[in-house]
């Protein structure tokens, strides 16, 4: 879309505000709001000014000056606020109009750029699945004397001894027994469908929802593969929209990893494939899976590269109570056909030449999109330039129920890190193939740990209730 053509929605659709949008090192959105009557053709060119130094990990306060670039093929009518307001992404520019390299959203672009120069194909596709939770309540404190958490569900399988107003009304969904029920089992059918409309208004291709397998409001809604910094753009208005719609019903959603001890978590599935034009590159009618050399050894990369990317695509302490060997979480690095065992599965149902992808199971949503899909791409790349052959170094093929194994047999399989910290040791040990082309740089990667160490460690240092329960009576 022209700057012209953006100009012209605002008039046509009476937009009284314009709001600038960018996305920071957590993946999370911020926003500086202007009036329309504020917004012209130079707003596009000069670009939006903010405080740089306010933002986690950006820039310290003597160089605090940033500057929001908007891009134009990024627009959707907002469909929350009471004044018609145009919402824009934008790239993080510095004062002199360098690209910041910090910025999650360059990074995105930068790796898309990376591809085309390679010779290897000019497009990558992506497709998350991006699980999440519908609660009615949620409660949290950590301070000096108290800690603890509280989320409640109507649909709870705790719930079904609990005294109602007008009565319990029964019909609770068990523990590991939410996947696809019909109502009255499904509580949030309107809620999702509702999610949906929106979602399709603001632009979004929605393929289906459904209910998750976890109790207590676990759902997914599946949207339409597009580009990597497209569909990162995309899942930041999913999230958007399903964090909205809940709190218009008076409930509360959530992308954590895991909420619920003893239940499934919610991950972030991703689907990737390579075109060169309209050539699909991944498929090869008769191999294994249908998967053409380039494929595997994209896989190949992912897989090598795996413990690295951990840290990027499961970047918080909670995302390691999800990945625990012997649960629900594909934690085993090998590839496999349609086995979700793996941390690589490759879809093989109704699959055309051009559906032809695989899916990297390991993630969760508290992945920054724009840096967990540009990480994801390079490894696939690094992996295509020195032809990493996953069989060869043992990743499979794998076409057996992992979690039936022996412990003897398990050992034979390497698995993700179990920890942030162990995630973030591998990132500093292998990191050359994110700095290829300058996509990352040495600066990035070492403030993002930073952080990172951060975090976990503020977490490692509080007590834990369960500690009460093991240790106060001794």
């Amino acid at each position: 879309m022209s700057v012209q053509n953006v100009l012209s929605t605002i008039q046509e659709n009476n937009i009284q505000f314009v709001d600038f949008r960018f996305v920071d090192l957590a993946g999370r959105a911020h926003h500086i709001t202007l009036p329309a009557t504020e917004v012209d053709a130079d707003t596009f060119v000069n670009g939006v000014a903010f405080d740089g130094s306010s933002i986690e990990g950006f820039r310290g306060i003597e160089q605090s000056d940033m500057v929001m670039m908007p891009d134009t093929e990024s627009v959707f009518v907002d469909p929350f606020t009471d004044h018609p307001t145009l919402n824009v992404m934008c790239n993080i520019h510095t004062p002199d109009g360098e690209r910041y390299d910090r910025d999650p959203r360059s990074i995105a672009q930068k790796a898309e750029e990376l591809l085309q120069a390679s010779g290897v194909g000019t497009t990558a596709f992506f497709a998350p699945e991006s699980e999440f939770f519908v609660f009615d309540d949620v409660r949290y404190e950590s301070g000096m004397n108290k800690s603890y958490f509280e989320v409640d569900s109507e649909e709870a399988a705790w719930n079904t001894g609990r005294k109602e107003e007008g009565g319990n009304l029964a019909f609770k969904i068990g523990v590991k027994g939410g996947y696809v029920p019909v109502a009255p089992f499904d509580s949030q059918q309107d809620i999702r469908s509702e999610m949906v409309r929106v979602m399709q208004e603001a632009g979004l291709r929605v393929e289906r929802h459904h209910h998750e397998v976890a109790t207590a409001g676990q759902a997914e809604i599946n949207f339409r593969f597009s580009t990597l910094t497209k569909t990162a753009d995309n899942l930041m208005l999913y999230k958007y929209i399903v964090h909205n719609v809940a709190r218009q019903y008076g409930k509360v959603a959530t992308f954590m990893p895991k909420p619920l001890f003893g239940d499934n978590g919610s991950g972030m599935h991703v689907h990737m494939s390579i075109f060169n034009g309209d050539e699909p590159l991944f498929y090869d009618k008769g191999a294994y899976a249908n998967l053409s050399p380039l494929a595997m050894h994209y896989i190949g990369g992912i897989l090598h590269h795996a413990p690295a990317l951990i840290a990027l695509t499961n970047p918080s302490t909670n995302s390691f109570k999800r990945l625990v060997p012997g649960y629900e979480a594909p934690v085993n690095l090998v590839f496999s056909k349609g086995n979700r065992s793996a941390a690589v599965r490759i879809p093989i149902a109704a699959v055309t030449p051009k559906g032809c992808r695989i899916e990297f199971r390991t993630p969760d949503s508290t992945a920054n999109p724009y840096l967990s899909f540009a990480a994801m791409l390079l490894a696939g790349l690094d992996g295509i330039k020195r032809k990493i052959d996953p069989v060869a170094l043992g990743y499979g093929p794998f076409d057996k129920n992992i979690y039936e194994l022996s412990d003897e047999e398990k050992k034979e399989i390497r698995s993700v890190p179990g920890t942030l910290d162990e995630a973030l040791d591998a990132l500093e040990a292998d990191y050359e193939f994110l700095t290829e082309g300058g996509v990352f740089t040495e600066d990035f990667i070492q403030n993002y740990v930073s952080i990172k160490r951060g975090e976990a460690k503020a977490v490692a240092i509080r007590i834990h209730p369960h500690e009460y329960s093991l240790y106060f009576g001794c």
